[in-house]
């Protein structure tokens, strides 16, 4: 669903850069431009909804001795959650879409390679390789080949052998395989399909440019496109003259040259690939806490020795004293953590200030289990949790002040040590109780780790805590 999520962005922004493309530049004669803007938009529809712009907020909480009920607070295992019929159904036609789509598209190359392969081939001089194959085919172009019937190849007409060279030259074959790889993943984007009928279309265009700049009649070119469309080689992945698009070809070539003023247009672009940041943008809380006490006193948080690692939990914290020696011993007094980071107020003998700190977190490529067969537990039960819980959590100042309460679902993992790591809300309430509950959960001891097959893995869990004024 996360991946049809994003597919459902990209479908989006698709529809938006084509519609751009219909209204302003569709009827322009710079083709050339036509193709790199179509091209351009959409593999940028599927590079922009990956591109997440993060901006950070500083949350300062004051937290204040207060009541908080508890109640209903249990803890979970977090299972796999049974998804909707509606989900599981979307999820399956998507990948039926694509894989046939996908599938389509193999076919065509297979059967273009066949043909050429069992055709007579002519290699010229400009690296092109002329096929000629019993069929009655259409004049068509795949890579650096030029398909013919026998009839076509005894012909010998300047201008259909222009116009393939054309489509060869300009890498015409390439655009299609990337443009019909992207439509097998928005195979139900409409906008998807158009773009690809486009595209085809201005190959068309530049290739008839190519074939009039030679000098060759456009009378006698445009009765040979209509003679040649009846018959159209079939094959979605080749250039071949359809009859689809000879009407619009036609215009084309009686069109009058756009202006270079035309192509101002183009800055059209530039607010909708801001928009499309914009909507990516998100912003990240990072909390800092303070406490205020009517009798204000130093409370040791860890003890260890100056310029030296202090290992908290799962983290390793790095003090440096400011005028310490080597054989002093610190107390680090505060300690304010995010996921990632960790800063450390701590005073040595000489009652010096260091603060510094770099939290380095385990990182794992073990994926972490829902379910295992011996599952963590908290040191002493699920009493002495919620024991260290009603002990530990104290209520935002800012949260008591405007009356805020709820449920927090924090969603978290016990590595193999039994320590506490990837802390994260599943469920917010808002930012200030939402921080507490990261906050205690990060000040957990260390559990007693899940086993499966007898060895430490890394387990899911979910806790919800219900924070509620008296």
């Amino acid at each position: 669903m996360e991946f049809l999520t994003y597919d459902l962005k990209v479908a989006a922004l698709l529809a938006v850069f084509y519609m751009f493309y219909r209204l302003l530049l569709s009827r322009e004669t710079f083709h050339c431009v036509n193709r790199i803007v179509l091209l351009t938009t959409a593999v940028a529809s599927f590079i922009l909804p990956l591109c997440v712009i993060t901006l950070h907020k500083t949350v300062v909480i004051e937290l204040t001795e207060t009541h908080v009920d508890f109640e209903g607070m249990t803890m979970m295992i977090e299972e796999a959650e049974q998804q909707p019929f509606w989900q599981t159904a979307a999820v399956i036609a998507f990948f039926i879409g694509m894989v046939a789509t996908l599938g389509y598209t193999l076919s065509n190359v297979l059967r273009v390679w066949l043909l050429i392969s069992h055709s007579q081939q002519h290699p010229q001089p400009d690296g092109t390789v002329i096929c000629v194959t019993s069929f009655d085919v259409s004049p068509f172009s795949w890579m650096h080949y030029i398909v013919l019937s026998q009839s076509d190849y005894e012909a010998q007409d300047a201008s259909i052998l222009a116009h393939e060279r054309g489509h060869i030259r300009r890498r015409h074959s390439l655009d299609l395989l990337l443009v019909d790889t992207l439509t097998a993943l928005q195979w139900f984007n409409p906008a998807m399909w158009m773009l690809r009928q486009d595209l085809r279309a201005i190959h068309e265009y530049e290739a008839d440019a190519a074939v009039l700049s030679q000098g060759i009649n456009m009378r006698q070119y445009q009765y040979l496109l209509i003679q040649k469309a009846v018959s159209h080689c079939g094959y979605s992945v080749a250039n071949g003259i359809s009859h689809s698009t000879l009407k619009n070809r036609i215009n084309m070539m009686l069109h009058k040259n756009s202006s270079r003023a035309s192509l101002l247009k183009l800055l059209a672009l530039v607010p909708i690939v801001g928009i499309a940041l914009a909507m990516q943008a998100e912003t990240v809380n990072d909390y800092v806490y303070t406490e205020k006490t009517q009798t204000p006193q130093k409370k040791v948080v860890k003890k260890g020795k100056a310029n030296a690692q202090i290992k908290m939990g799962n983290k390793t914290i790095e003090v440096k004293a400011a005028k310490a020696t080597d054989a002093d011993s610190v107390e680090v007094v505060r300690l304010e953590t995010s996921q990632e980071w960790a800063v450390v107020t701590a005073t040595d003998s000489a009652n010096n200030v260091s603060a510094a700190v770099i939290l380095n977190s385990p990182k794992t490529d073990d994926k972490p289990f829902d379910v295992v067969e011996q599952m963590p537990s908290f040191p002493g039960g699920m009493e002495a949790l919620m024991k260290f819980i009603s002990e530990n959590v104290k209520y935002p100042k800012e949260a008591e002040e405007k009356g805020l309460q709820g449920r927090v679902v924090v969603r978290y993992i016990i590595e193999k040590d039994g320590s506490i790591s990837e802390v994260e809300i599943a469920k917010s309430v808002n930012e200030y109780l939402d921080a507490e509950a990261i906050r205690v959960v990060n000040a957990m001891p260390k559990w007693i780790p899940g086993k499966q097959k007898g060895e430490p893995v890394r387990v899911k869990f979910t806790l919800p805590i219900t924070f509620r004024l008296s």
